[in-house]
C-alpha cells in the first residue's frame, strides 16, 4: 500500500491521518510530545491500523508518498523542507479535506481577528437557509473530520469519540450530518492557506488584517502575502472596508470585490457591498435588516455581521432566512462569551483574544471598570493600543502564564500599578471576584492577548477551565 505520515497529533491530524487510511493508505502519525495524556489516542488510532509514533523527531523516509502537516507544525520545519525539496508531496490537513470535498462550494473565511465570529454567523444563516452547511476549519471540527462524516458508519468510529478523547472543544458541537454538505464553511488561519496549493474558495472572506503570527511568518509582508493567496484564489470576494490596512493595499487591487462599512454607502469602495445606514444593515440598495438585530456586544460585531450578510447575498439567501439567523445567533464560545453573573459582576470569557489587538477590541466592547486577567504565551506585536485601553477601562489586572513577568513590566512603564502576579488561572478567578467587590468592578474578563500553550493545549481549554472556575464561585 503507498505510505504517508501525518506529523501532529492534535484533532486535525486525528482526522487526516483517518482520512488517509480509508483513502486506502498506510497512515503513520507523528508527534515530538510524549505525554501520557496522548496514549489513549495512541491506542485508539493503532486498533484502527494507524501507527502512531509519540516523542518522535520526525524524519523523510525515503518511502513516504505523501506527508500531511498538522495546522501548529511549522511549514518550515527542516524535514519538511527537505521533503519537498525530495520531491515527496507534502500537504496540510485543509488541502486534504478540501481534495474529497472539492466538488462542494466553499465560504473560506480569514482575518487577523473576527473570523470565528463571521464563521458562526455565515454558517447559521446558511442553516437558517436549509442548507446542510457545516463549519469547520479553526472552529467546530477540522475540515477532515467533514470529509469524513459520510463514512463515519462504514468505519466503526464517530467524530465526537475522537473529540472527547482530544480534549477539544468540539464535544460542545453535534456530530456531523452524514449527508453530502451543500456548502462548507471553513474558517482558514495562515497556517492552513500556507500548506493549501489547490484550496479554491466559491467565496473568500477577508475580515480584518494586524500583525500577528510573526514568529512563524517573520514579516507582515509574507503574511499578508498569505492571507491574499486565498483571496486570489477565490471565485468572489468579501472585503472588510473598514479595515485600513485591507482598504489601502487591495482597494485598487480589487475594485470589483464586495466590501463593507459600518459608515454607510459612501465609504465602500466600488459599487457593490454591504453597509450599514439609518440603522439598517443594506446590501447593494436592498434593505436587509435592522443593524441592532444581532445582540454580540462590541462595535466590532457590526463589521461582522456585514461581512457574513454580504456572504449571504452572494450566495442567494433570501432576506428572511438572514433575519432568523441573526435575531436568534446566541454568540461564539471563548469570544466575549458571557459566563454568569456574581453580586452584580459579569464574568466574561474572552479566551480567543490571542493577540494584543484582540484582546483591545476584547475591552472595548465591555463596561468599565474592569477586572482584567491576561498573560499566557506572549506574541510578537504592538501592545500599545492596548496597554491604552487598559489605563482607561482596567481598575486591576491580574496576570498570569509565562508571560506575566514581561506584561507586569510593561504595566509599570507607562505607569499603571494596579496589576498582580496570580500565575494561573486557579489563582486569578477568585482573586478577580474580589477585587471587583473591593473596586468596584462591573465585569471580570478574561482577554488574555496571548497564546495559550505556556498552561494549555489550547484557547478552547482554557476559556473552558475559566468557565468551570467562574461557576464554582
Amino acid at each position: 500500500m503507498p505510505n504517508a505520515c501525518v506529523v501532529g497529533l492534535g484533532k486535525s491530524g486525528i482526522a487526516a491521518a483517518r482520512l488517509l487510511k480509508r483513502q486506502g493508505w498506510d497512515v503513520a502519525v507523528s508527534d515530538r510530545n510524549a505525554s501520557p495524556n496522548l496514549v489513549p489516542i495512541q491506542q485508539m488510532l493503532e486498533s484502527e491500523g494507524i501507527t502512531v509514533l509519540l516523542g518522535h523527531s520526525f524524519t523523510p523516509a525515503a518511502d513516504f508518498q505523501q506527508i500531511v502537516v498538522s495546522p501548529g507544525v511549522p511549514w518550515d520545519l527542516p524535514a519538511l523542507v527537505e521533503a519537498r525539496d525530495r520531491n515527496i508531496e507534502t500537504i496540510g490537513e485543509m488541502e486534504l479535506a478540501w481534495r474529497s470535498l472539492c466538488e462542494i462550494p466553499w465560504v473560506g473565511i480569514t482575518g487577523t481577528n473576527g473570523k470565528t465570529t463571521t464563521t458562526a454567523l455565515i454558517a447559521a444563516i446558511f442553516q437558517a437557509a436549509g442548507f446542510n452547511a457545516p463549519a469547520c476549519g479553526n472552529i467546530g471540527y477540522a475540515a477532515c473530520e467533514v470529509a469524513l462524516a459520510s463514512g463515519i458508519r462504514d468505519q466503526g468510529f464517530g467524530i465526537q469519540e475522537t473529540a472527547d478523547i482530544a480534549g477539544t472543544n468540539a464535544a460542545r458541537h453535534p456530530t456531523p450530518d452524514t449527508r453530502s454538505p451543500d456548502w462548507i464553511i471553513a474558517e482558514i488561519s495562515s497556517y492552513q492557506i500556507e500548506s493549501s496549493s489547490t484550496l479554491k474558495p466559491c467565496i473568500g472572506v477577508w475580515t480584518t488584517f494586524t500583525p500577528d503570527h510573526l514568529s512563524r511568518h517573520y514579516t507582515i509582508e509574507n503574511y499578508f502575502a498569505i492571507k491574499a493567496k486565498l483571496l486570489d484564489q477565490s471565485d468572489e470576494m468579501v472585503l472588510n472596508g473598514d479595515d485600513p490596512y485591507l482598504r489601502e493595499a487591495l482597494g485598487d487591487r480589487c475594485p470589483n470585490a464586495c466590501w463593507t462599512s459600518v459608515q454607510g454607502k459612501a465609504k465602500l469602495v466600488g459599487d457593490r457591498g454591504a453597509y450599514i445606514e439609518s440603522g439598517w444593515v443594506w446590501f447593494d440598495d436592498d434593505k436587509i435588516l435592522p443593524a441592532d438585530a444581532l445582540k454580540m456586544v462590541g462595535a466590532h460585531n457590526q463589521q461582522n455581521l456585514l461581512m457574513a450578510v454580504a456572504t449571504a447575498k452572494l450566495a442567494g439567501i433570501e432576506n428572511g432566512a438572514i433575519a432568523l439567523a441573526i435575531a436568534s445567533f446566541p454568540g461564539v464560545p471563548h469570544r466575549l462569551e458571557r459566563i454568569c453573573v456574581r453580586d452584580g459582576v459579569e464574568f466574561i470569557n474572552d479566551s480567543k483574544a490571542t493577540n494584543y489587538d484582540a484582546a483591545e477590541v476584547g475591552l472595548a466592547a465591555v463596561a468599565a471598570p474592569v477586572v482584567l486577567i491576561a498573560g499566557g504565551e506572549a506574541k510578537a506585536g504592538d501592545d500599545r493600543a492596548w496597554l491604552a485601553k487598559i489605563q482607561e477601562k482596567a481598575a486591576a489586572v491580574l496576570l498570569i502564564g509565562s508571560a506575566a513577568d514581561a506584561f507586569g513590566d510593561r504595566l509599570t512603564q507607562i505607569g499603571y500599578s494596579t496589576y498582580e502576579k496570580a500565575e494561573t488561572l486557579e489563582n486569578a478567578v477568585p482573586r478577580a471576584a474580589e477585587l471587583a467587590k473591593q473596586n468596584p468592578a462591573k465585569v471580570v474578563l478574561l482577554s488574555p492577548a496571548c497564546a495559550s500553550f505556556d498552561q494549555f493545549q489550547s484557547f478552547e481549554q482554557r476559556g473552558d477551565r475559566f468557565r468551570e472556575l467562574c461557576l464554582a464561585l
